[in-house]
């Protein structure tokens, strides 16, 4: 029987794995397909990635270097307002890439990682937990003391635990032009209803193109995209669609099982981006959780949100400025553009001592 078994190779996943073998766990992982396959996710990160990978990780996935971002209330060749730094704000990386990586040093780490295994059930026990999953070849049963679901915003393991949904889900889709451009800038277009489309440079990876929208919108998302798109004169190819999960449920744990990442809606819900927020929640689970003890799942809970309740709370103020009608919007932005020190994972630090300081030297 494993320690810990967890579903889904992302990076909430792969990190979890990682640092819990290296906590002496015995720990299986499965991926449903190939790690880092199909891409859903974009590749705009903080530069606070490196300090979940190895060593050498960064030589090898990093793409481009970021400054700030330039914001805008209508589409291509409107008035832009320019927020930035004199040193770099994020990183693009190679976002399968991260994946893979991420991956291979949980397998490093001793723990046993599977692709091609789809789980289908999830049934709880008093003293563990068995899971079925499908496979090329047919199905395989395992039992572990405690799941895991790190499967995305779709999760089967949230269902199967009777867990509740997301507060909300946004449909995201993205795609990538071949032009190569290593500015310095990314573009965010406060034209998607409810959110944003964003125009990010990859140096010589190309310019990927995305936006966000509620589903069911009209138009949709993906006309919407072709919108966007073509104001900007661009063919894209290597179209992706995928859910992103916005505001925590009440809760993530059930009685020998949790969730980490998108499956837990653990993301930033001003930007929708959770891969900073989702590895921090599995080291919090490492620390806390203790596969032999049930009651120790009420740690974990008590751990995550203390850590990013404030970030999650102020996420969403600044989210809602999305929806403001367009003259507020640009002299809000007019009012705040210019030199900034804050940190893109972080709401809170917009009231830092040096962001606040950065802010009076304008006047």
């Amino acid at each position: 029987m494993y320690d810990f078994l967890v579903v889904g190779a992302g990076p909430a996943g792969s990190r979890f794995a990682r640092r819990a073998a290296e906590a002496g766990h015995d720990v299986l992982v499965l991926e449903r397909g190939e790690v880092g396959e199909p891409l859903a996710c974009s590749g705009h990160v903080s530069t606070d990635v490196w300090e979940f990978t190895p060593p050498d990780a960064r030589e090898e996935l990093l793409q481009n270097e970021v400054y700030g971002a330039r914001f805008h209330v209508g589409g291509p060749g409107s008035d832009d307002h320019p927020f930035y730094k004199d040193e770099v704000v994020s990183n693009v990386i190679d976002r399968v890439g991260l994946d893979r990586t991420l991956a291979d040093a949980a397998r490093d780490a001793g723990a046993d990682l599977r692709e091609n295994h789809s789980v289908s059930t999830v049934d709880e026990h008093g003293d563990r937990v068995d899971v079925t999953a499908s496979t090329p070849d047919g199905t395989e049963e395992f039992s572990a003391k405690m799941v895991v679901g790190c499967d995305g915003p779709v999760s089967r393991v949230r269902r199967e635990l009777g867990l509740p949904e997301p507060g909300e889900k946004l449909q995201g889709v993205l795609g990538f032009a071949e032009e190569a451009d290593p500015g310095d800038f990314v573009d965010v277009h406060l034209t998607a209803p409810r959110f944003f489309a964003w125009r990010i440079p990859r140096g010589d990876a190309g310019v990927e193109y995305g936006l966000a929208a509620p589903p069911g919108s009209d138009p949709s998302a993906r006309e919407l995209f072709e919108r966007f798109t073509a104001e900007y004169d661009v063919e894209t190819s290597d179209f992706c669609a995928g859910m992103i999960p916005i505001g925590p449920p009440r809760s993530v744990t059930a009685h020998r099982g949790f969730l980490l990442g998108d499956a837990a809606a653990q993301t930033k819900p001003f930007t929708g981006g959770g891969i900073l927020y989702g590895m921090t929640a599995a080291d919090h689970a490492v620390r806390t959780v203790d596969p032999d003890d049930p009651a120790t799942l009420a740690d974990y809970e008590d751990a995550w949100r203390s850590d990013l309740k404030s970030e999650i709370r102020l996420g969403h103020l600044v989210r809602r400025a999305y929806s403001l009608p367009e003259p507020v919007q640009t002299t809000g932005l007019r009012a705040l553009s210019g030199e900034i020190a804050v940190h893109m994972d972080r709401p809170t630090s917009f009231f830092s001592p040096e962001h606040l300081k950065t802010l009076l030297s304008r006047t």
